[in-house]
């Protein structure tokens, strides 16, 4: 892994344009595991003679600017999420975004800002704030080539041409270097209580979508299910606010709907709220990311296909992910559960499989042409990341 000085970054690019080296971007090279095996060299039917050479960012990691009043923050894409998250507490700010899977409490071994926006995924906070790309205001990034760009801005309004900023987010390195993020900051809620609902999943179903049809706005609405002896499936609703009895009558609210539909209703402190949400493996041997529309989540839910799998799945968003070790979880079952999650319109990525598994990461999308028509555009030497384009497996 080579982490070059900033000075350094854009020349070293560029002279691995010159010589058409394969490379893969990085941010902290946390989570180069997930999804394809990426191929190198200049052999494409031996695309495991050598390993890849990655590119980190590491050294790039700074707050480039930082402004309150107008809740923006720009950070070189190497810096990491919970230095940021630490930094933006001082002003009772936070970036509204979960902690990537395998940070431990407090957010440790989160990764970089860079990272996270190169693989797009988010969390239950999506349910209020929305995801990744629609935190991202601005971004700077090298071409292939050592060509620097940027696209949007560093205020919320300032939106012109094309949206590179979201072509690049969830690209999975695949399209260019990011060097620069920037980002809305939301203001600190100072008032934070969640709810704990158990009870039969159509009841269960009914709560929730009673929930999405209220004047309720929960920060997150989370299906939860870890191995049935830790915690069966549940349904975790967090609720923030600036008013005390705000959140009080809230929580009532739901109370008191759990009490007519026989749901039992616990409080959680934000400890355990915690670690309800990372009490899992920092490296499963299975990870899939799932997603299906909010309104087949039941159905999800419900089928044989995932079972009594561990898996956290947003209620509003069918956004989510499940994980198992290899001996509790065969191939077969994910290829399964795959086409479960198409025949409800939905998808599945394998993010990390145990060695031999074979699965794709993903599969082929409908747009499959343009996308390697932009890939095309952008990297003509087919350098970047080969092998991790998403909507083109294999």
């Amino acid at each position: 892994m080579i982490c070059p000085e900033p000075s350094e970054l854009q020349e070293l690019v560029r002279e691995l344009h010159r010589q058409a080296t394969p490379w893969l971007p990085a941010g902290l090279a946390s989570r180069l595991a997930w999804g394809p095996a990426i191929q190198t060299g200049a052999d494409q039917a031996c695309p495991d003679q050598q390993e890849p050479l990655v590119l980190s960012t590491a050294n790039l990691n700074r707050i480039v600017a930082y402004s309150p009043g107008d809740f923006t923050i720009t950070v070189a894409a190497g810096t990491p999420l919970v230095a940021v998250q630490q930094e933006l507490a001082q002003q009772r700010q936070w970036l509204s975004l979960d902690w990537p899977w395998g940070s431990g409490l407090a957010g440790h071994g989160s990764g970089s800002l860079g990272g996270l926006v190169a693989r797009g995924l988010a969390g239950g906070y999506r349910q209020r704030y929305l995801g990744v790309r629609d935190q991202l205001i601005g971004i700077g990034l090298l071409r292939a080539d050592g060509t620097a760009a940027r696209a949007g801005g560093k205020v919320v309004k300032n939106v012109a041409g094309y949206d590179l900023m979201r072509l690049l987010c969830g690209s999975w390195g695949s399209l260019a270097l990011i060097t620069e993020v920037t980002l809305r900051t939301q203001p600190l809620p100072p008032q934070r209580r969640s709810l704990w609902l158990q009870g039969p999943l159509p009841q269960l179903t009914g709560l929730a979508r009673w929930i999405l049809d209220s004047s309720l706005s929960p920060e997150r609405l989370d299906w939860v299910q870890h191995a049935p002896a830790q915690a069966p499936l549940g349904l975790l609703v967090g609720l923030a606010s600036i008013s005390g009895p705000t959140l009080e009558e809230q929580l009532a609210c739901i109370r008191a709907r759990a009490d007519d539909t026989g749901i039992e209703a616990a409080e959680l402190d934000p400890e355990a709220q915690e670690r309800l949400l990372v009490a899992v493996p920092p490296a499963p041997d299975w990870l899939l990311h799932l997603g299906v529309p909010a309104s087949h989540s039941e159905a999800l839910l419900a089928g044989s296909a995932l079972g009594d799998l561990p898996v956290l799945l947003g209620a509003g968003s069918g956004l989510g992910v499940a994980w198992a070790a290899a001996g509790a979880l065969p191939a077969h079952r994910v290829v399964a559960l795959r086409r479960q999650c198409q025949e409800l319109g939905g998808h599945l990525t394998v993010l990390r499989q145990p060695t031999g598994a074979g699965l794709p990461a993903w599969l082929d999308a409908p747009a499959r042409p343009v996308i390697q028509a932009l890939k095309r555009q952008f990297d003509p030497k087919q350098q970047l990341a080969r092998g991790r384009l998403p909507g083109v497996a294999g």
